[in-house]
């Protein structure tokens, strides 16, 4: 989620205080959670990879779409937590799981998992290897992230203090930030974190990452992008040689850049469109190394409402946006997953109670599956925390998967069970 311009009060700072949440995950009840009998390394290996062909994504000789969602914190949080949520998004019929593989940086409120260059801590991976056992377990996939472009979690902008002690600027201009990209020694220590973590071999399956076909796709980054070269170029030499790198490590599994779908149109007064965010997605879902295409949907933070440019309705700009991916991928070649969309409950932004945010939802779910999306995840599905109660909606965009009446979102749980019954095939 992004906002147009230098300001971007977001979900981004929002996840701060759930980092710190997440330093909770140690209580009884989750400590009392017996963790699952191991996997066979064969036998999870018996169930493929996904993978990629002709435009589309494919399974078993068959094509696979899919309804999935967003869930960050699993790389943090405790076995108990992880368990709610994962067996949630199972009851639900969803199929792929996004979730961070990074926590850069240490002396933070979360566990890192990489405290300084070079310095890996695996027993900090238990929570992230845990999900992946679980959501094979469950025949579900994930889709992990090896790095952040915002600060939360640490991101590029603690790669850039490490090297060149420079402050941060993500919200900004950029220039420091961007260094991120261009730096030697930068790329050099996310390469060696990339191929930690893709090889790092988890105790609870017996499987390297790079074996484990639950690991759908790694991605480079989270929301990449360089505003300091509006010429994309910059952000697309990286892009290249970290695909490269990544395949070559993990070729069995699927690469993605992990961008928002920005266009990089040079003069383009429309802000997702234009050049403002130094990314060109068609150039970058076009690289050999690159499996699919990801497009993330926030209009309201992108100033795509009515409110703010008249005639404009959030909903059906979104639509428009998703469309043009989809007919995009098509003439690439490649697959389109639209990874990430969210809207708020917000009068002022075209979206003024549950009824009118489930209608852009259907009406952006429906883009997908009529115009041959491989897939869409909602940002994001939450669940029960360690004391039972659930986790808190800091950026408001949960979604819960509970009987309660009382559930709020109930009725968009419902919503996304009944699309991912759609896209696979079982409705």
């Amino acid at each position: 989620m992004t906002l147009s311009g230098t300001t971007r009060p977001s979900r981004r700072t929002l996840l701060g205080a759930a980092a710190a949440a997440g330093l909770a995950a140690t209580s009884a009840a989750a400590l009392a959670t017996p963790a699952a009998a191991a996997d066979t390394p064969a036998r999870r290996a018996d169930r493929g990879f996904v993978t990629a062909r002709r435009g589309e994504l494919r399974l078993g000789g068959k094509p696979f779409r899919f309804a999935g969602t967003n869930c960050y914190y699993l790389h943090q949080q405790s076995h108990y937590m992880i368990d709610a949520v994962l067996n949630d998004a199972a009851a639900m019929g969803l199929g792929v799981i996004r979730a961070w593989a990074f926590a850069d940086g240490a002396g933070h409120s979360y566990r890192p998992l990489q405290s300084k260059p070079y310095a890996y801590d695996d027993t900090a991976l238990d929570s992230l290897d845990y999900a992946v056992h679980k959501a094979g377990q469950l025949g579900l996939r994930l889709v992990l992230p090896l790095v952040n472009n915002w600060p939360d979690y640490g991101g590029m902008q603690q790669y850039v203090q490490w090297f060149l002690g420079l402050p941060d600027d993500s919200y900004g201009d950029g220039t420091h930030h961007d260094r991120f990209y261009t730096d030697p020694g930068i790329r050099a220590c996310y390469r060696a974190w990339a191929e930690h973590l893709v090889r790092h071999r988890n105790p609870h399956t017996g499987l390297r990452y790079c074996e484990d076909p639950t690991i759908m796709a790694f991605e480079l980054a989270n929301e990449p992008r360089c505003r300091s070269d509006k010429s994309g170029r910059t952000l697309l030499a990286w892009a290249a040689e970290m695909s490269e790198h990544v395949k070559k490590l993990a070729p069995r599994q699927l690469l993605a850049v992990g961008d928002e779908g920005f266009y990089g149109e040079a003069g383009h007064a429309d802000y997702p469109y234009s050049d403002y965010e130094g990314a060109d997605w068609r150039k970058l879902t076009a690289l050999p190394a690159v499996d699919y295409g990801t497009v993330h949907v926030y209009p309201q933070n992108w100033g795509e409402t009515s409110g703010s440019k008249p005639g404009t309705d959030a909903t059906a700009w979104g639509t428009r946006w998703i469309e043009d991916h989809l007919r995009d991928g098509r003439a690439i070649g490649k697959p389109v997953v639209v990874e990430e969309f969210g809207l708020q409950i917000d009068a002022g932004r075209d979206i003024p109670d549950t009824a009118a945010r489930d209608r852009a939802y259907a009406a952006w779910t429906d883009a997908v599956r009529s115009g041959g999306g491989a897939g869409d995840q909602f940002w994001l599905l939450t669940s029960r925390v360690d004391d039972g109660s659930f986790y808190p909606d800091y950026d408001g965009h949960r979604v819960m998967w509970n009987n309660d009446p009382a559930n709020p979102t109930g009725t968009t749980a419902r919503l996304f069970a009944a699309h991912a019954r759609a896209m696979s095939g079982s409705d």
